[in-house]
């Protein structure tokens, strides 16, 4: 906004809020309306308060919003004084300076302009003051709980520029088909498929399914939509809730999906550009004793690094890990990690025709990088999203104690 419109613009405000009447309980301006502990807060001040927000445009610039934003101030005055942390001279001048400079105006064409509109200097000048001071004391504060990783930086700059994303809630069937009873495996799946109700679907799982779902029907919990494979994601998103996908041939194995429920959230989408996962593969298949060495190892092993531990001594065939884009990883290999956070472990899979359990764990995934967006831009802004949480949780602890009588 150009300094001309911005100095037109307040005038025309001026002119409005002249010919306002004065309410009545402003009729004495200095008369006291709340007390926060020991300090005051006057009719006069409320009145100046409400009338800059007005200008600014800012939200809060009604008599109960002035006296709530006022109220705030009072308690994060305190709280600084407490600390010890004030704003001299030259850091209140710097502050003026640096609001004005918003909107292309000097210091003293700010002042000026909220002088025709009837507001003080002093109003501008305990705004910017106790901004700066309580921004201040809550980076002394709480910088050192504010620590923004490489992997924060990714998580954030591979969201998608809309502002909600859909997850899905979903139910697998998953039957082992090794060639001797593939026939079987086949019969049974197209017999899940004709499920009609989610009880049904969830029956089938419990008789035919071979993984650790089968004991709650199949149901899994919430998914981020972006998280399945690509190919399964159009099949999902093409059922209404209750219906079933057909039997998909994965290695070893068919797979049906019911979809339960899907929405929209407000958490951003994101894409992944690349995932990490580590596969240890097991001799026994399925067995109790392979099972039960695979629960065992579950309990050992934290991170992905720690297999290698596990593989020494063993062929070299025996550990894969590797990083590959989300559209080269084997189907049923994506499925599963679909369903995984770093470091959790899937022991549905078997390879060899079932005689070879896969102990699959992933390792991470990477986002896709927006590369319109500097890392130390997105750095800033997560840190300054951090603070603002650690900001409005303190300043409801201090209003949950302080003393705060309204007349």
């Amino acid at each position: 906004m150009s300094s001309k419109l911005m100095l037109k613009q307040f005038a025309m405000t001026a002119v409005t809020l002249a010919t306002l009447s004065m309410p009545a309980a402003a009729q004495n301006l200095f008369e006291t309306a709340v007390t926060v502990g020991d300090s005051v807060i006057t009719e006069y001040e409320i009145g100046q308060r409400s009338r800059f927000l007005q200008i600014l445009n800012a939200p809060g610039g009604t008599r109960e919003g002035a006296i709530e934003a006022l109220i705030e101030d009072r308690l994060k005055l305190q709280a600084t004084q407490s600390a010890g942390i004030v704003l001299g001279e030259e850091g209140v001048r710097n502050a003026m300076s640096d609001f004005a400079a918003r909107v292309d105006l000097s210091t003293e064409e700010f002042i000026t302009a909220l002088a025709g509109s009837g507001i003080s200097e002093e109003t501008f000048r305990d705004f910017v003051t106790t901004n700066i001071v309580w921004r201040d004391f809550i980076r002394a504060e709480f910088g050192s709980r504010v620590q923004i990783s490489e992997a924060d930086i990714d998580r954030a700059i591979g969201s998608t520029a809309g502002t909600s994303s859909i997850r899905v809630l979903i139910s697998e069937i998953i039957i082992p088909a090794p060639p001797p009873r593939a026939a079987q495996a086949q019969a049974q799946a197209d017999q899940a498929a004709q499920a009609t109700s989610i009880a049904e679907f969830s029956s089938f799982a419990r008789r035919f399914s071979a993984t650790a779902t089968r004991a709650r029907g199949g149901r899994l919990e919430w998914l981020p939509l972006n998280n399945l494979p690509a190919q399964l994601r159009g099949l999902i998103l093409g059922l209404a809730p209750g219906e079933v996908t057909s039997p998909l041939p994965i290695p070893g194995a068919i797979a049906l999906f019911q979809l339960r429920d899907i929405e929209e959230t407000d958490t951003p989408s994101q894409e992944f550009s690349a995932i990490e996962y580590a596969a240890f593969y097991m001799d026994g298949g399925r067995s109790p004793e392979t099972l039960a060495a695979a629960e065992k190892l579950k309990s050992n092993v934290d991170v992905c690094d720690d297999l290698y531990g596990v593989a020494q001594g063993k062929p070299a065939e025996a550990l894969d890990r590797g990083t590959l884009e989300p559209k080269d990883i084997p189907q049923d290999i994506a499925i599963e990690l679909a369903k995984l956070d770093p470091g959790e472990v899937s022991t549905n899979l078997t390879r060899s025709n079932g005689e070879t359990l896969v102990f699959l764990m992933l390792c991470g995934r990477t986002a896709v990088v927006n590369e319109d967006l500097g890392r130390e831009e997105v750095a800033a802004n997560l840190r300054q999203q951090r603070f603002q949480g650690y900001s409005e949780s303190l300043l409801g602890e201090l209003q949950s104690r302080a003393n705060i009588v309204r007349k």
